[in-house]
C-alpha cells in the first residue's frame, strides 16, 4: 500500500475476504443479524435509511455486510446500522450527494473488516468500510494498532470501464456533545482497480478506545461520510432521464470540441437558424452545414449520447485531427465563419454577426493639441487578461485602460509634429451573446512555451457593462447574465474540458462532461471553478480546473436567445432527409449484424463470357455480377424463384450452372441437379462456397421456345465454344450447346460454321482447352466425344480456327496465342524523377527482350528506346535498385523474379539527355549552380566521361549553363559545407578523387571579371554569413577579392554590390574575421586588410585547422521551419 497524501487504497486481501470459509460463516451470522435488527426498535440518534435496509434484503450472502469476527451470541439490538442525513434526496439514487452513517458494536473485538449496507449516489452503491490496522513498527518498536477508515464504490461491479470522481469527508462522530466529530476529507476518481479509499491510520485504536477522547461508548463507534459525486462514466447514466438532455461521444481528444457544441446548440437562436440554412442539395459526407444540422437534431431529440466523427469528416479532418486538442477560441472563430458564409444569401443570412458582433473603438488622443485619431472595429469575443486581476472587473478596467505615450514613444499626429499622447480601446456596443476568453494560457518567454495560469479569478452570475461603454443606453442597459461556464482541467500540454450550461437562463444548471449530462449547483458551475492554488481552494476541486471560457446573454435578449426550438422550427425538408439517414443506417445496421444469416450469389449471364481474351470464360476479377443475397438456409427453390423474379423470367426459362474450381485449376460452369437437389439447403447446394458464382442460362427471347431445352445429365453434356482469329490475334466467344456424348465432332463443324459466320463447309481445326497453356489440337473428328476429350465434363470449351494458316500473324494458332497468354504479365512503369509518380501499366510478354522492352515502353512514352534508362524494383522496398545495362541479355521474367504475387510488377525508368549507351560509360555527377546575381540555385546532374577531371565536368556545366551577355564565361568548382564555401580541386584533379557526402555540395559558379585574375598581393576570401554565434551560419556563403594593405572601406563597398543588399539593411552588418572558432570583429572602416589574417594557421593540438574566414553578423531574416506542435497547429475546416 501507497501513502496519497494521507489517503490509502486497502489491500486486495480486504475486498476478497468473503472468499474464506470461516470468514463466509461469520458472514452469514451477521446478515442474519441484520435481518432480525429490522424488526427491532432504534435508539434515538440512529435513523434506518430505507435504501440502505431495503438493499440489504434484497443482496445475496456473498454481498451482505461482512462482520466482526466476534464471540458468538452478538445481541439482536446491536448490529449494524445505516442512516441518512439527505431526507429531501432520499428516494433519489441519482442525486449527486448523500451523507450516511455506519456504527459498529463491539468495536474492541473487531478482528477483520466490516461493510455498511450500501448508499446510493449517482445510481452507484457506496459503502463505508472499516477494519483494524497494524502499522509496521521498527525494531524494538511495538507495533501500533490503528482504525483503517475507507469509502468504497461500486465494488461489486463486474465491468472494469466504469469511473466516478468524487470528493468526501470521513467522520468519526463524537457521543458527547462538547466534543467535535473528528473528520479528514479525500478526493478520488473511483474505478474498477481503485474501487475504495481511505486512511488505513484513520485514528489510534487505543485514541478510539479511550472513552475521555469521546468517540465509544458501550464499545460501539459510528462512522459517517458526505460523499459528492460527479456523473459516472461507462455505466448506464441515463441523462436524458436525470436532466431532459445528451452529451457528446468523445473521438479520442474531441472533448474541447464538444462543450463549444453544446454551447452553440443551446443558443437557440443560432440553432434556428442553423436549422433553416438549405442543405437539400449537400453532401452528406462534405457539408459542414448538414453536419452540424444533423448533431444538433439528434441533441435535441436522441435519448443516448450523441457521435461527432460525421461533424469532423465534413470538417475535411483525418483521424488524427480527432485526437489533438485545439485551441477553443480558433475552432469557435472558424466554425462561426463558416456558418456565416453558408447563411448568405438565405432567409437567414447575418445570424451570427447579429447575434455575436460587438463594436470597439480605438483611439489615440493627443495631450496638448486638438488631435484625436480613431478606428472602428467588429469582435466576436473579448480577450480578458486575469494574470494579477481578482475578478472580471478588474479586467475590464484593465482592457480600457490608457497607455501614455511620451517621451522616446511620442506619437506623431502628422501637422502637429510628435505629441504626448494617450491609447486605449472603449465599447461602443456589446453583442446579445458575449464570449469572454480568458487567457489561462499564455506565451512564456523564460520557458519559450505557453504556460497555464490557474490563477484564482472570481466571475458572476449577473454582470453589468454599462461603465466600459463609450455611451450606455439608459433605455436597454448592458447587464448580462451567465449562461455558460467552459472548464479546463490539466496543464498546457493537454487536459479535459467540460461545460457548464444554464439552458433557459433560470439558474438550474447542468454539467455536461462529454457523454454524461448531470444536474449541478450554482457553486459547482461557477464557485468552482475560479481557479487558485491548493491554500486557496477546498478539497471539492482541483487548482487546475478552472473556467477559460464565460458565455454571457444580455437580459434584454434572454427570450430571443432562448426561445424553445420546437418541431415547426425545423424544415419538412431537413427532418425528412435526417429520418431517411436513420432509417437506412438501421437497416445497414441490421443488415451487418445478420449478415452471417445470409450468402451471396455472384449471377453472371453469357454476355459476360463475350471479349474474354484469357483462359476459361470470363476473368474473376473483372467480371460485373449481378449480385443477390439470400438466406444460407433457403431452399434451392426458393433461390430459383428469387432469380426469376430478379430477371423477370419464368422458372421454366433459366437454368443455374454454378461454377467449380477443378483439380487442373480452372474454373468451369458444372450442373446443379434441380431434380434432388430442390429442397436442399444453398449454403449445402453450394457446398459452403460464399460467395457462389453462378453461369445463368436464360432461353433466348428468339428462339420462339416456350423454355428450356431439357438436359440428360447422363447423356448430355454442355459445351462451350472459342474462335481464334490469328489476324487480330484475338478470341472470340461462340456460345454453349448441350451435346449428346455419344455425338461425333465432325456432326458439329456445320454448327461452328453458323456461329463463326464462316461459309458452309469451311474446313476447321479444333482444339480442347484444358488448362493454362495446354491445348491439346483435335486429330480424329469422327470419334464420340466421350472418346476424343480427356475425361469429358460439363463446361468443357472447345477452340476453333480455320485450317488455312494467317502466314503474316506472329501467333497463327490458337497453340501459339495460348503460349503466349501465359507469358503475358501486366507490368507498372514509374518515372523515378518525379516523386509519387503513378505511372502506367502496360501487358507484356514475360519473354521479352531488353530491345524489345525498350521499344514498347519508348513508344507509349513517346521518345527514343536508347533515351531511357531502366532500373529493377527493389525486394524489399518500392524504390527503384541498380541500373539496368543496355547489354542485359536477359527478358522480362528476369527482370520480375523478385516481384511478390498479388503486388503490381513494378519497373522504373527515367527519360535521358544522352543515349542510355552513352551514359554507361560516364559518370553521374550532381552539383549546384550558382548564378552570378548569388540569388538563382539550381541543381545539375552531369555525365562527364569516368575517369575525367573537374576541367572535364566544367565542360560538361557549360552545355547546361545559359550565360549572359558580357558573361566571362569562366566557371570554377567550389565546396559548401555547413553554409561557409571554401576553393574546390583544381581543374586537373581527378573526378574519382572527389569524396560526395551528405554534408559537403559541390558548387559550380561563374568567375566574375574582377577575379579572374589575381595578383600576388590578391587573394580570394570565403565569406559566410552568421547570427550571434560563429557556427549558426546561415544563407549562401560566397568568396570575395581582398587585396593586401587595402582599407576595408573597399571590402565592403565590394560585398555590398556583390549582395546587392538596400543600403539600410546592410549598415546593419558586422564583420568579423573569424579563425579556430573565435570572431575577430572589425569595428573601423579604416582597418588595414593583411592577407596572413586568411591563411591557414597551425595549432599545436591540430594537425590541420579550418581556413579562417570573413563573417558577416546580422539577424537572419529567412523564414524558419516550425517546430511541430500539435497543440500549435493551425484549424483549418476543409470544406
Amino acid at each position: 500500500m501507497n501513502h496519497v497524501t494521507g489517503e490509502r487504497r486497502t489491500e486486495s486481501t480486504v475486498n476478497t475476504a468473503a472468499a474464506n470459509p470461516q470468514q463466509q460463516q461469520n458472514l452469514n451470522v451477521v446478515a442474519n443479524d441484520v435481518e432480525e435488527m429490522e424488526t427491532q426498535d432504534v435508539t434515538s440518534m440512529e435513523y434506518m435509511m430505507d435504501a440502505g435496509g431495503g438493499e440489504m434484503d434484497s443482496q445475496n450472502e456473498d454481498s451482505l455486510v461482512q462482520g466482526p469476527q466476534t464471540e458468538a451470541g452478538l445481541a439482536a439490538g446491536s448490529a449494524v446500522v445505516a442512516t441518512t442525513q439527505d431526507a429531501e434526496m432520499e428516494e433519489d439514487d441519482a442525486r449527486s450527494e448523500a451523507t450516511f452513517c455506519f456504527s459498529v458494536p463491539q468495536f474492541s473485538k473487531l478482528k477483520d473488516s466490516v461493510l455498511s449496507p450500501p448508499c446510493y449516489v449517482r445510481n452507484l452503491p457506496w459503502k463505508i468500510m472499516v477494519m483494524p490496522r497494524t502499522s509496521h513498527a521498527q525494531e524494538r518498536t511495538p507495533a501500533t494498532r490503528s482504525l483503517g477508515f475507507f469509502l468504497q464504490c461500486n465494488a461489486e461491479s463486474e465491468s472494469s470501464s466504469w469511473s466516478c470522481y468524487a470528493n468526501a469527508d470521513l467522520r468519526l462522530l463524537s457521543v458527547r456533545p462538547d466534543v467535535e466529530p473528528f473528520s479528514r476529507k479525500i478526493q478520488h476518481l473511483f474505478y474498477s482497480k481503485e474501487n475504495d479509499w481511505g486512511f488505513s491510520h484513520f485514528m489510534g485504536w487505543n485514541d478510539v478506545l479511550d472513552a475521555d477522547k469521546g468517540y465509544i461508548k458501550e464499545d460501539t463507534i459510528t462512522l459517517e461520510v458526505h460523499v459528492t459525486a460527479d456523473a459516472p462514466h461507462g455505466v448506464s447514466w441515463d441523462s436524458k432521464k436525470h436532466t431532459g438532455y445528451v452529451g457528446l461521444k468523445n473521438q479520442g481528444a474531441t472533448c474541447y470540441m464538444n462543450s463549444l457544441l453544446q454551447t452553440l446548440y443551446f443558443t437557440n437562436q443560432l440553432r434556428k437558424a442553423v436549422y433553416k440554412m438549405p442543405t437539400e442539395s449537400d453532401d452528406s459526407t462534405k457539408s459542414v452545414a448538414l453536419a452540424l444540422q444533423r448533431v444538433f437534431h439528434e441533441l435535441q431529440f436522441c435519448d443516448k449520447p450523441v457521435g461527432t466523427k460525421k461533424l469532423t469528416k465534413s470538417f475535411g479532418w483525418e483521424t488524427l485531427d480527432s485526437f489533438m486538442q485545439h485551441d477553443v477560441q480558433e475552432f469557435l472563430r472558424v466554425l462561426l465563419d463558416k456558418l456565416e458564409s453558408k447563411m448568405k444569401g438565405t432567409c437567414v443570412e447575418g445570424t451570427v454577426p447579429k447575434l455575436f458582433e460587438g463594436k470597439m473603438m480605438s483611439y489615440i488622443r493627443c495631450k496638448n493639441v486638438d488631435y484625436t485619431s480613431t478606428r472602428s472595429e467588429t469582435f466576436y469575443d473579448i480577450q480578458l487578461n486575469i494574470k494579477g486581476k481578482k475578478n472580471i472587473d478588474e479586467s475590464f478596467k484593465d482592457y480600457i485602460a490608457r497607455e501614455t505615450l511620451d517621451g522616446d514613444n511620442k506619437y506623431d499626429a502628422g501637422e502637429h509634429g510628435l505629441q504626448d499622447a494617450e491609447k486605449g480601446v472603449i465599447f461602443s456596443a456589446f453583442p446579445p451573446i458575449l464570449h469572454l476568453h480568458l487567457m489561462r494560457f499564455q506565451y512564456d518567454p523564460i520557458t519559450d512555451c505557453s504556460v497555464k495560469f490557474n490563477d484564482r479569478f472570481e466571475f458572476y452570475e449577473k454582470i453589468s457593462l454599462d461603465s466600459y461603454l463609450q455611451q450606455p443606453d439608459p433605455t436597454n442597459p448592458a447587464n448580462y447574465t451567465l449562461h455558460a461556464v467552459l472548464v479546463h482541467s490539466g496543464d498546457n500540454h493537454g487536459g479535459h474540458y467540460v461545460v457548464f450550461i444554464n439552458p433557459r437562463g433560470d439558474g438550474k444548471w447542468c454539467k455536461f462532461d462529454d457523454d454524461v449530462v448531470s444536474r449541478c449547483t450554482i457553486q459547482e458551475a461557477i464557485d468552482h471553478n475560479y481557479g487558485g492554488h491548493d491554500e486557496d481552494m477546498n478539497m471539492t476541486v482541483k487548482h487546475c480546473t478552472n473556467a477559460y471560457m464565460l458565455v454571457y446573454i444580455r437580459d434584454s435578449e434572454l427570450h430571443n436567445v432562448l426561445q424553445e426550438v420546437t418541431d415547426i422550427d425545423i424544415p419538412t425538408e431537413l427532418a425528412d432527409r435526417l429520418a431517411e439517414e436513420k432509417r437506412m443506417e438501421q437497416v445497414r445496421r441490421k443488415e451487418r449484424s445478420e449478415a452471417h444469416l445470409y450468402m451471396t450469389l455472384n449471377i453472371l449471364l453469357e454476355d459476360s463470357f463475350d471479349g474474354h481474351q484469357g483462359n476459361d470464360l470470363y476473368d474473376p476479377e473483372k467480371a460485373l455480377y449481378r449480385v443477390f443475397k439470400i438466406k444460407k438456409n433457403s431452399t434451392v427453390a426458393e433461390m430459383m424463384e428469387m432469380l426469376a423474379d430478379g430477371f423477370k423470367y419464368p422458372p421454366e426459362q433459366i437454368r443455374p450452372w454454378p461454377f467449380n474450381t477443378r483439380s487442373n485449376n480452372t474454373f468451369r460452369p458444372s450442373m446443379l441437379d434441380l431434380d434432388s437437389d430442390l429442397h436442399r439447403h444453398v449454403i449445402d447446394a453450394a457446398e459452403t462456397q460464399n460467395p457462389w458464382n453462378i453461369f445463368l442460362e436464360l432461353l433466348p427471347p428468339d428462339s420462339g421456345a416456350i423454355g428450356l431445352p431439357p438436359f440428360d445429365k447422363e447423356t448430355d453434356v454442355l459445351m462451350f465454344f472459342k474462335l481464334y482469329d490469328p489476324k487480330q490475334k484475338k478470341m472470340h466467344y461462340c456460345g454453349h450447346s448441350y451435346l449428346p456424348v455419344t455425338s461425333k465432332l465432325a456432326d458439329i463443324v456445320p454448327l461452328l460454321n453458323e456461329r463463326a459466320g464462316f461459309p458452309f463447309g469451311t474446313e476447321l481445326v479444333l482444339y480442347e482447352e484444358i488448362r493454362p497453356n495446354m491445348i491439346e489440337k483435335i486429330s480424329n473428328l469422327n470419334e464420340p466425344l466421350e472418346k476424343v476429350l480427356d475425361e469429358l465434363m460439363d463446361g468443357d470449351i472447345l477452340v476453333f480456327e480455320k485450317e488455312e494458316r494467317e502466314e503474316l500473324s506472329d501467333l497463327p494458332t490458337c497453340i501459339d496465342f495460348f503460349k503466349d497468354l501465359f507469358y503475358r504479365v501486366e507490368v507498372t512503369f514509374v518515372d523515378k524523377c518525379i516523386p509519387g509518380d503513378l505511372g502506367f501499366t502496360m501487358e507484356l510478354s514475360l519473354r521479352m527482350t531488353y530491345d524489345q522492352l525498350a521499344r514498347a515502353v519508348a513508344q507509349r512514352v513517346g521518345t527514343d528506346p536508347y533515351l531511357l534508362q531502366f532500373f529493377k524494383c527493389q525486394s524489399y522496398k518500392d524504390s527503384p535498385g541498380n541500373a539496368l545495362r543496355c547489354t542485359f541479355e536477359g527478358n522480362l521474367k528476369d527482370l520480375l523474379i523478385f516481384s511478390k504475387p498479388k503486388v503490381p510488377k513494378k519497373i522504373f525508368y527515367q527519360q535521358l539527355s544522352i543515349r542510355v549507351s552513352e551514359l554507361e560509360n560516364k559518370k553521374q555527377f550532381k552539383c549546384v549552380y550558382l548564378g552570378p546575381k548569388m540569388k538563382d540555385e539550381k541543381e545539375l546532374i552531369l555525365y562527364p566521361n569516368k575517369g575525367g577531371t573537374v576541367s572535364d565536368l566544367l565542360d560538361e556545366a557549360k552545355k547546361q549553363i545559359e550565360f549572359s551577355e558580357g558573361s566571362t564565361g569562366k566557371l570554377r568548382l567550389t565546396e559548401v559545407n555547413c553554409n561557409k564555401v571554401g576553393m574546390g580541386p583544381k581543374e586537373d584533379v581527378s573526378l574519382e578523387s572527389l569524396l560526395q557526402c551528405a554534408t559537403k555540395i559541390y558548387r559550380i559558379e561563374e568567375v566574375p571579371k574582377e577575379e579572374m585574375h589575381l595578383d600576388e598581393d590578391e587573394m580570394l576570401v570565403p565569406c559566410a554569413h552568421f547570427h550571434k554565434d560563429v557556427f549558426s551560419t546561415f544563407g549562401t556563403p560566397f568568396l570575395i577579392k581582398i587585396k593586401q594593405g587595402e582599407t576595408f572601406i573597399k571590402v565592403k563597398e565590394r560585398i555590398q554590390k556583390k549582395l546587392n543588399f538596400p543600403e539600410k539593411e546592410f549598415e546593419k552588418f558586422k564583420f568579423a574575421i573569424v579563425s579556430i572558432g573565435r570572431a575577430n570583429f572589425i569595428t573601423d572602416d579604416d582597418f588595414v586588410m593583411n592577407l596572413a589574417d586568411f591563411k591557414s594557421q597551425s595549432h599545436p593540438t591540430q594537425t590541420s585547422c579550418p581556413k579562417p574566414w570573413l563573417g558577416l553578423e546580422h539577424i537572419n531574416k529567412a523564414p524558419k521551419r516550425a517546430r511541430f506542435n500539435y497543440l500549435e497547429k493551425a484549424i483549418k475546416i476543409y470544406n
